[in-house]
């Protein structure tokens, strides 16, 4: 079946809404059972970028590659050991120069910035009904008042397709894609600017998908909301998104604007999987990626895709590439981004 959905219109404004600057997250986890030696594994590695105001902005990466780490942090879900996120203006975080806003202030921006998760089942109290569910925020961010909150959350809750007899049922009454209508419920319920979508519509039915993107899109007209889309889904990023980023292993290689990048990506790892990943259509061929082994040296310096790279020379293995625009708002780091255009 083939994924049918509007696709992104508007223009978005000038203004940045949220910008991360040089995020760093480290894992420590044991190399062994008996070991009480740990390994230290780096899920972000000086990541940054900016989303501006009314964008849908993908992010695109293989699983593990800290796309959702990314989401967490960006909402100070998650400790992160360096680096610095600013919403609106205002320093959520500033780890380098030991800063970071009081929980009172924090509870106050999150209303503002929301999170809708892959698997809305996992975040849904089990022993509460639908309103329960949808009017805990309401109440708590005193969005109305306490004989409006009834009706509030059921305008809400329609606005995202769903009855009013849903109020009543509990998680494990409704579907899969109703679930994920309440996740979306409760995130709008209270006014938010800025939403992370992480991988929301991986585990739907494809007619489900389409319903919820346009979902989406819609909320995106009529509130002019932002949204970080995290994504493996190739054919929706395409279509829903202004501006995508590609992760591997942490760092950003690549971030443009949505037709450029996957008309003339520069990176051989934006290449490979605009080859190789399955889009909305899982009969798809995929295509070879012919590669050249390369040796990381002992201190693992150079870029971390030289050993998949069918471009790799020998500073690829020496030299950690940076980040450079090679064109109007394309960024790239890859030292063979030349020659890959050429």
């Amino acid at each position: 079946m083939v994924l049918e959905y509007r696709k992104r219109s508007g223009i978005a404004m000038n203004e940045v809404i949220i910008q991360a600057q040089d995020l760093v997250k480290i894992y420590k986890s044991k190399k062994g059972i008996f070991s009480s030696r740990k390994e230290e594994v780096k899920a972000l590695d000086h990541v940054s970028f900016e989303i501006k105001k009314g964008q849908i902005v993908g992010l695109i990466g293989e699983s593990g590659c800290g796309k959702t780490t990314v989401g967490k942090a960006l909402l100070n879900l998650l400790p992160v050991d360096g680096g610095k996120v600013i919403f609106q203006g205002k320093c959520i975080y500033d780890i380098d120069n030991h800063k970071m806003c009081s929980y009172k202030e924090m509870e106050q921006l999150r209303r503002h910035m929301q999170i809708i998760f892959q698997n809305p089942a996992s975040c849904l109290n089990p022993k509460k009904n639908v309103e329960q569910l949808v009017s805990e925020g309401v109440k708590k961010h005193k969005i109305c008042s306490k004989s409006e909150v009834r009706e509030y959350c059921l305008n809400i809750l329609k606005q995202c397709g769903l009855e009013e007899k849903c109020l009543l049922n509990y998680p494990s009454e409704l579907s899969g894609g109703q679930k994920q209508r309440v996740g979306i419920a409760r995130a709008l319920a209270l006014n938010p600017e800025f939403i992370v979508c992480d991988e929301i519509t991986a585990s739907l039915d494809v007619s489900v998908q389409a319903q919820i993107l346009n979902l989406l899109l819609d909320i995106k007209e009529e509130r002019g909301m932002t949204y970080l889309f995290i994504s493996h889904n190739l054919d929706i990023v395409k279509g829903m998104c202004d501006e995508v980023i590609i992760m591997y292993k942490g760092c950003i290689v690549e971030k443009a604007k949505s037709e450029e990048l996957f008309e003339q990506p520069k990176h051989p790892y934006t290449e490979l999987l605009l080859k190789s990943l399955p889009a909305a259509y899982p009969d798809q061929k995929k295509t070879g990626y012919e590669t050249k082994q390369i040796i990381m040296n002992a201190e693992g310096q150079g870029c971390l895709f030289a050993s998949r790279c069918k471009y790799a020379k020998k500073e690829c293995r020496e030299r950690v590439p940076q980040m450079k625009e090679i064109g109007k708002e394309h960024w790239v780091a890859c030292h063979q981004a030349v020659q890959m255009t050429n």
